[in-house]
């Protein structure tokens, strides 16, 4: 009876297992079309006399850009002068200390910057777009949207892409400034190396695809951030219950991908 009840609960694990993997892997290629048709819609929708607005782009990039300078800019300038900190506790026993200034440099441009950026951003606005077309959803504005003939892929999430598309990479370049700031700041008070000296070995040490790779992984956040949250609004089915599971999801879901992302694409560039 015993070796019975067991293998039935075997059989259901392996049973759920593969229910919630069909599931996810379902959900993948639900996101992968709501992508492919939000840059259909911005790359073609003019020629079908459908644009993309550029007064819908820009009011969502200051929803989703201007309006997060303030805690991503705090969050930044901390996160420097915490990787100053450490650097300079860890180097010491080394009798480093002046490489500090290289290891925050590169710390902040390839990983800290564009992390921190994307991770803010998906907890304030993925969880934004979440609960507005959630609320649309079971209000029925989508459908409406559908009745009259507006495709609601185009009227909400393609401004959303675009706006995440053009603040993320910006907000990225501004972190990158301040949290150098905050290294530089702290390793002025601790290593009386001023600051001149510190910005000058900064741009020494640093290059071009420095830079540049924060920059392209804040392209990916912002995919991954937009298709996230749009994705569990438009899934929303039990109310207003349902609206906050999803905004709950959207901000956990896209916290998970943007590490995975940064994972996979820091492998691949490192090697």
């Amino acid at each position: 009876m015993a070796t019975r009840s067991g293998a039935n609960g075997l059989v259901a694990f392996v049973g759920d297992v593969g229910e919630r993997s069909v599931q996810a892997v379902r959900e993948l290629g639900y996101l992968a079309a709501l992508l492919c048709e939000s840059f259909y819609w911005l790359l073609i929708g003019f020629r079908r006399r459908q644009p993309v607005r550029m007064a819908a782009i820009f009011k969502e990039a200051m929803g989703v850009g201007v309006a997060a300078i303030p805690i991503v800019g705090l969050a930044s300038f901390a996160t420097g002068m915490m990787l100053a900190i450490q650097g300079i506790h860890t180097l010491r026993t080394f009798g480093a200390e002046d490489q500090v200034v290289l290891g925050i440099a590169l710390s902040v441009t390839r990983e800290f910057a564009p992390l921190i950026t994307g991770i803010f951003v998906a907890g304030r606005s993925g969880s934004a777009i979440a609960a507005r077309i959630g609320t649309m959803t079971i209000s029925q504005e989508v459908d409406a949207l559908r009745v009259i003939g507006i495709n609601p892929v185009r009227y909400l999430v393609s401004p959303i892409l675009a706006a995440m598309l053009l603040m993320l990479p910006t907000l990225t370049v501004m972190s990158d400034l301040l949290a150098l700031l905050g290294g530089a700041l702290y390793c002025a008070g601790e290593l009386s190396l001023p600051m001149n000296i510190f910005f000058a070995r900064t741009f020494e040490s640093l290059v071009a695809a420095d830079v540049l790779q924060g920059v392209w992984k804040s392209l990916i956040f912002a995919v991954v951030i937009t298709l996230i949250g749009a994705g569990n609004g438009f899934g929303v089915t039990a109310g207003a219950e349902g609206v906050g599971r999803a905004t709950t999801r959207a901000v956990v879901l896209g916290s998970i991908g943007i590490i995975l992302a940064d994972m996979v694409f820091t492998f691949l560039t490192s090697r």
